[in-house]
């Protein structure tokens, strides 16, 4: 268990090595995306303010809201429709972990502050990650109240800074 876990880990440093300089980490409207390019995979983690998602901040209270939440969910869930990596990479979703305390998703605490997050891990397994040219980031036609997405990479030719704002849907990893 703990070797699956050391690649998440490696792309969850390298992808940390870039927040000195990071978007603010609560911003409705907004998204944060750091992606990491291993040799044998590609990891892309979200930091989505609950706004953004659901137009409220906080756990669901009536039965639309929670209905809003499921939906929601289930999108995010569909990583393949979310981050579709350059097919000569050779990737296949091997994990989908979210983690939001008003939503009672990964055991994550209730923000204490009033403004809840979701955070999103996606990996993807490849033959050959390192090959990837672009992923298509299909955040904007999943999620209508997201109007920018700010993204740092690390590739094996290093880090980059882009910031996706709609309709704008490609992302390049190369340099």
């Amino acid at each position: 268990m703990a070797a699956m876990r050391k690649p998440l880990v490696t792309a969850a440093l390298l992808a940390a090595s870039l927040s000195a300089s990071a978007a603010p980490a609560h911003e409705h409207g907004a998204a944060r995306l750091d992606v990491a390019v291993e040799p044998s995979r590609v990891v892309f983690m979200l930091e989505l303010p609950l706004d953004s998602l659901l137009g409220f901040e906080r756990a669901p209270r009536t039965d639309a809201e929670r209905k809003a939440a499921d939906v929601a969910i289930a999108r995010l869930r569909d990583a393949g429709a979310l981050f579709r990596v350059d097919p000569a990479a050779g990737c296949k979703l091997e994990r989908v972990e979210l983690r939001s305390g008003a939503l009672s998703l990964g055991g994550a605490a209730t923000s204490t502050d009033g403004h809840d997050d979701l955070d999103a891990t996606f990996e993807f397994a490849c033959t050959q990650a390192q090959k990837a040219g672009f992923a298509e980031i299909g955040l904007f036609a999943a999620l209508p109240r997201l109007q920018r997405v700010d993204v740092q990479a690390v590739t094996r030719k290093g880090q980059m800074k882009a910031t996706l704002k709609r309709p704008t849907t490609r992302l390049s990893l190369a340099r």
